[in-house]
């Protein structure tokens, strides 16, 4: 009798335990955590369902970019690289992520339609990219300049809309590629665990843990942002999905999502420890003569801080040409 009572009382506090866990991940998962230092940024923001659009202000632009941001980046990736006054400069931030920009100035607009995909998705991020290329761009030059995650929306984008790249020049650095596979894959279990292990990584963004996936750490700017990394997600929840459909758009997409790309450039280093480099290549190497793929040995996963001089320049538009002639 004693026994079951004993097993019975044991048996109630570990339901009582397991509860408590599963309460506690369900609470970190969902909540808002908080944001990375924002920042000026002289333009407009659209709202777009869960993600934002922002467009510097530019008068008479030479060209257009438009830059998508990687997993768990933040639009800030491109604005140093991009920092000529002359380009207007269109930056995506990814469904349910901070926006780091200080008392932003929000606009609307007539074409701005919430995307239909599921949210979190790199569907759903594409389509805003779409709505992004279709109604802002103000030159012909246009480039869309995707980072690891955002090469893979560039993809899907130009999938959904492959009218609108005809006249695009694309950048997809250290991207995310059909058929290609991280340098480590993310398990089940440790997408369970993360709302546990977040808040540790919130604490010391750059550790000795993590320090080999970062490359070179003595540009200020690559650490400042490196450092906002585990912040701009909103939720665990988002992070969480961002990772686990990475894997899974990698083995389903195929590499004829190439053909809808008219021309560009495919950045792929040699020294990434995000995404395997070898199958990056190799799938780039399908794409046809419209991508010149580039390898860039001794490189790190962030090109635009460890080799801006890889990626190619922007020459003046047409129009633009000639309005300066005239």
């Amino acid at each position: 009798m004693l026994r079951r009572q004993r097993m019975s009382l044991l048996l109630g506090v570990l339901a009582v335990l397991v509860a408590t866990v599963l309460g506690l991940r369900q609470w970190l998962l969902y909540r808002e955590g908080p944001p990375p230092p924002p920042e000026s940024f002289d333009g407009d923001v659209y709202t777009v369902g869960k993600a934002a659009i922002a467009e510097r202000r530019c008068e008479n632009p030479r060209a257009t970019v438009i830059g998508m941001h990687g997993f768990v980046g933040d639009l800030r990736y491109f604005t140093d690289h991009y920092r000529d006054p002359d380009l207007q400069l269109i930056l995506l931030t990814s469904c349910d992520y901070h926006l780091p920009i200080t008392q932003p100035r929000y606009k609307t607009a007539p074409w701005v339609k919430v995307p239909t995909q599921e949210e979190g998705s790199i569907a759903y991020d594409a389509a805003v990219l779409v709505q992004a290329l279709e109604h802002l761009p103000r030159t012909q030059r246009i480039r869309v300049h995707g980072h690891s995650r955002g090469g893979a929306v560039i993809l899907e984008a130009a999938a959904l809309r492959p009218d609108l790249f005809k006249q695009v020049e694309v950048v997809l650095e250290a991207p995310v590629l059909p058929q290609a596979r991280p340098y480590v894959p993310t398990t089940a279990t440790q997408r369970w665990f993360l709302p546990f292990v977040l808040p540790l990584w919130q604490r010391e963004p750059i550790s000795r843990r993590n320090r080999g996936a970062w490359g070179p750490l003595e540009n200020t700017r690559k650490r400042e942002l490196i450092t906002a990394f585990p912040f701009n997600p909103k939720r665990v929840a988002t992070m969480a999905a961002n990772l686990k459909e990475l894997d899974s758009w990698m083995k389903a997409r195929d590499v004829s999502l190439y053909q809808n790309l008219a021309r560009g450039t495919v950045l792929v280093p040699g020294k990434d420890r995000v995404l395997d480099t070898h199958s990056m290549l190799e799938s780039a190497q399908k794409a046809g003569p419209a991508l010149n793929v580039v390898k860039l040995d001794g490189c790190s996963h962030f090109v635009i801080w460890d080799r801006p001089d890889a990626l190619p320049t922007l020459e003046r538009s047409e129009a633009a040409r000639e309005a300066l002639a005239s």
